[in-house]
């Protein structure tokens, strides 16, 4: 039985994706879980996994089309097996594609959703008890099973997917913007550029943001860095920064502090049963945040790893959807900038992100005497509906107490 590959959903409020890439060829065999595809959304070029065995056939969409999410761009098929007719056409490509999106995924999603509404058996039981309990809409989920059937899997990767928004702008550098074709002129805006100058003023106008700030003495953590660095090359081949100390210390403080680490859903705060520490990195014309899963349980030699390799993945645009969704809690380190002091926008649904300035010696008081000392400043943006000022000053107060104790390694 033929199975359908089609656009996926890999964001909260994603209509349609631009394919990049097809990594297996038409007529070539398939394993589930291969890479299959490359799709770029607002945030990222991530790698498509196959959801079934088959023989990738009738492909409808080529390199550079931009498919309204859920339609049909090839099919799965067994050996010897005709792909079906597609009912919908082959997707238009490239700019045209781009204005007319919005229509298409309303004609795409509105039967579907008719669908479920109906019941018919395409909805698992164990998927709507899912959705009830994370405030999923059904109506925006793709399913994946037999006849667009929903599963538990759809919902928990919808959910996730939901969990993860782009970093603002201020969380990272912006990349430079496209030159105005004449002086005086409009700067032409990419898609990219758009989606988040829309969901930075979305988060800013919505979420109830404030501030904290710390200077925190940064001698014990240059020491902790200089005593990993060659333990956690020997051992892990790579480097260790100041930012997987820092995430190191950012997760243990988010365990004795849940709140922190809750989000906000549907008017409701949510506790999250894992620390997914996301680190906003500048790639190429975009801001991705990537993730270190239960960061408060990974040893520093591993968060260095996981820090290394999705940055590289970042940058060579290899990123998976599993590396950008399901952050809990956001690090923005603009240190590397010679940045001192910055304050960044929350990425919902997440309570808080923590800018990070860079290490400056600076003159400070040393037990009633003038002395110079290694320093950086913290910044906390916390939502005030999860979380009140005192709560997130004790935050940053265990926060800062890690720091200056010695990091473990």
């Amino acid at each position: 039985m033929a199975t359908s590959v089609v656009m996926p959903a890999l964001e909260m409020a994603q209509e349609t994706g631009k394919l990049v890439s097809w990594l297996k060829k038409e007529g070539e065999q398939v394993k589930k879980g291969e890479m299959l595809l490359e799709v770029e959304t607002d945030k990222a070029v991530v790698e498509v996994e196959a959801g079934a065995d088959g023989v990738l056939a009738g492909i409808l969409a080529k390199v550079g089309d931009v498919v309204p999410v859920g339609q049909t761009i090839a099919w799965l098929v067994a050996p010897g097996e005709a792909p079906p007719t597609a009912a919908a056409g082959t997707p238009q490509t490239g700019r045209k594609m781009e204005s007319a999106a919005a229509a298409a995924a309303t004609s795409v999603a509105a039967p579907a959703a008719a669908g479920r509404a109906s019941g018919g058996g395409r909805v698992s039981p164990k998927a709507r008890k899912i959705a009830q309990e994370h405030g999923v809409d059904l109506s925006k989920v793709v399913g994946s099973g037999p006849g667009g059937e929903i599963s538990a899997d759809d919902v928990l990767k919808f959910a996730q997917a939901a969990a993860a928004r782009p970093a603002a702008a201020a969380a990272a550098p912006a990349a430079p913007a496209a030159p105005a074709a004449a002086a005086g002129g409009p700067i032409a805006l990419s898609s990219v550029g758009r989606i988040m100058a829309e969901r930075t003023t979305q988060s800013w106008t919505t979420v109830p943001h404030f501030f904290l700030t710390r200077e925190v003495d940064a001698t014990a953590l240059n020491a902790a860095r200089e005593k990993a660095v060659p333990v956690i090359q020997q051992s892990h081949g790579v480097k260790v920064t100041h930012t997987d100390l820092l995430v190191a210390a950012v997760a243990r403080a988010l365990a004795r502090h849940p709140r922190m680490n809750a989000s906000w859903v549907n008017g409701t705060i949510r506790a999250n049963a894992d620390i997914n520490v996301a680190l906003a990195m500048a790639v190429e014309n975009a801001v991705v945040t990537a993730v270190i899963p239960r960061a408060d349980r990974t040893p520093l030699g591993d968060i260095a790893k996981r820090r290394r390799d999705l940055a590289d993945r970042a940058r060579a645009n290899r990123l998976q959807p599993s590396d950008i969704t399901g952050a809990t809690f956001t690090i923005s380190n603009l240190g590397m900038f010679a940045v001192d002091a910055f304050t960044a926008i929350i990425v919902p649904p997440q309570a808080g992100i923590l800018a990070v300035g860079a290490i400056a010696d600076r003159v400070v008081a040393v037990n009633g005497m003038l002395g110079v000392r290694p320093t950086l400043t913290l910044t906390l943006s916390s939502d005030h509906r999860v979380i009140d000022g005192a709560g997130a000053a004790q935050f940053l107060t265990d926060v800062v107490q890690e720091i200056l104790a010695e990091v473990r390694t």
